[in-house]
């Protein structure tokens, strides 16, 4: 038995390592934020205006105890107030670091 366990728990490791996590990109986050959520989010430092109900993305980086890997998680799920863009787990975790570097 220890010997399946032990097995198993290598194959996964090996898993693992044959698909490496992706590092978030921040430069599609911004490509996206700027397709999808500028007309209602301030996405940008010079973007002029958004919609007058939806924070600015230097608002949202900037709460205490941001997190982007908290909000990733929070984009993949739709809500009320947002429109369910289907975002992938990567393109939410790129559009979650593109919101971290707009902290003031």
């Amino acid at each position: 038995m220890k010997t399946i366990i032990a097995g198993l728990l290598g194959a996964l490791a090996l898993a693992a390592l044959a698909h490496p996590a992706r590092a978030a990109d921040a430069g599609k986050g911004e490509l996206m934020a700027k397709r999808w959520c500028a007309a209602c989010h301030v996405v940008a430092p010079d973007q002029e205006r958004g919609g007058t109900q939806a924070p600015t993305f230097s608002e949202i980086a900037s709460k205490p105890g941001f997190d982007a890997g908290k909000l990733a998680l929070f984009l993949l799920v739709p809500h009320p107030q947002m429109p369910d863009m289907n975002l992938s787990r990567a393109e939410a975790a790129d559009l979650a670091a593109y919101i971290a570097a707009q902290s003031k």
